[in-house]
């Protein structure tokens, strides 16, 4: 069994450059309000939460890192660690 991820979105701080979109497409669309949406995203107090695997790390880090703004982050899910 591979390691596990969480992708942290803050969507409150979100300013729709949509980038998110284009480079992680199965996570993230773009909603009639202008901000994007975390697919299957449980939502917290602070951000909205998606556990992802390995196969879908590649194009969730592209996402975070692609973002303009910051407000999407990945974590290791065994260890916390930030890793974007």
């Amino acid at each position: 069994m591979g390691k596990k991820y969480l992708v942290r979105y803050e969507r409150g701080s979100c300013i729709g450059a949509g980038v998110c979109v284009v480079m992680d497409g199965a996570s993230f669309e773009m909603n009639t309000d202008g901000k994007a949406n975390l697919l299957d995203g449980k939502q917290s107090s602070a951000y909205f939460e998606k556990e992802i695997d390995e196969s879908e790390l590649d194009a969730a880090m592209k996402a975070a890192e692609g973002c303009p703004v910051r407000v999407i982050h990945i974590v290791e899910k065994d260890t916390g660690k930030q890793l974007a």
